[in-house]
């Protein structure tokens, strides 16, 4: 970018500062105005971007004719109008994960975005984490034949929301991860969860995705669990990877494990197994939120959609955790996507 991008943040609370924080030191970015309802997150926002107008709300920002790109990391009952807002004052926007919080309000964001000619991304983080990356260059190449299934842990003994249940907090990370390192889209979907800690907001959600060609998954999201894992594996055909975010460095594990065909007329009882070497793949100690700010900015200054996480996977995105809760309010049924 030849020029500095004009960008306001909606939200200062728990990942907006972050966003916050990114965009005071990112080249190409000019972090003007910061927006929060709180007089302690806006006091966090000034110290972070002593540069940047702070204010009670957004409308200062969308005012403003030198803000060309708006990143919404505000409460997520709020994405959608305050998304509607910034497109309606004409600038490009950035949505923290979920999109919006029903299928219709998604689509007509991104109807809205399109008819307006505006950037629509989401913040589906994982899609710019440098092992992700990794894991889509070895599916697509082959290098762990076929993928028979796909299983993730998200949980968590943290913050219990009070504005959306564990299916929409943490769902969106790895429905989004999986679709992407697929390059498909589930077909069907069924959940199950209980709510413990808050009668109406499942705080435990075992969800199944059946995807094109046959291919299962699994997602166990969870914040009331003793243990915090962020960790996402892959069966193939020839090898096996393993991505644990929870690892300082040794983030993806290659394991070239498998079963052995029997051959003919063999009188073998069961399946050979080969156990070969596990690899440990350099991975670049990159951060993903600055490398998603950076593609939006680049995608909001040439006016272009974004490499990944746009418009159209944030309504996919939606529409699969929409369809998990019809699959938990009807007890587990399958529910087409």
């Amino acid at each position: 970018m030849s020029a500095r991008v004009g960008v306001a943040v909606a939200g200062c609370g728990e990942w907006g500062r972050n966003h916050v924080r990114v965009l005071a030191s990112l080249p190409g970015a000019r972090l003007l105005h910061v927006a929060d309802p709180g007089a302690a997150r806006r006091e966090v926002a000034a110290g972070l971007a002593p540069d940047a107008t702070v204010s009670p709300d957004l409308e200062p920002a969308l005012a403003d004719p030198r803000v060309l790109a708006v990143v919404i990391a505000s409460p997520s009952p709020t994405h959608a109008p305050l998304a509607r807002a910034a497109l309606a004052a004409g600038k490009h926007v950035l949505v923290e994960k979920p999109l919006a919080p029903s299928v219709a309000e998604a689509e007509d964001l991104a109807d809205r975005a399109s008819r307006a000619g505006k950037v629509l991304a989401v913040g589906h983080l994982l899609l710019h984490h440098p092992a992700v990356r990794h894991l889509h260059g070895l599916v697509r190449r082959g290098a762990l034949g076929p993928v028979h299934y796909l299983y993730a842990q998200r949980t968590n003994l943290g913050r219990i929301r009070s504005d959306e249940s564990a299916l929409w907090s943490l769902g969106p990370h790895d429905v989004s991860v999986m679709a992407h390192l697929l390059d498909a889209w589930p077909e069907e979907v069924s959940a199950q969860g209980a709510a413990y800690v808050q009668s109406e907001r499942e705080d435990v959600v075992f969800l199944t995705l059946r995807f094109p060609k046959g291919i299962l998954a699994h997602v166990h999201l969870s914040w009331l669990d003793p243990h915090k894992v962020r960790r996402l594996t892959i069966v193939g055909g020839r090898r096996m990877a393993v991505f644990d975010d929870m690892e300082p460095a040794e983030k993806i594990r290659l394991h070239d494990k498998g079963p052995v065909p029997r051959e003919p007329g063999s009188f073998a009882e069961s399946l050979a197994v080969r156990f070969g070497e596990t690899r440990i793949p350099r991975i670049p100690a990159t951060e993903p939120l600055r490398d998603e700010l950076r593609a939006f900015l680049r995608a909001a200054a040439r006016g272009e959609p974004v490499p990944v996480a746009g418009a159209e996977e944030g309504v996919k995105v939606v529409r699969v955790l929409a369809a998990a809760d019809r699959s938990l309010r009807a007890g587990g049924r399958a529910v087409r996507v």
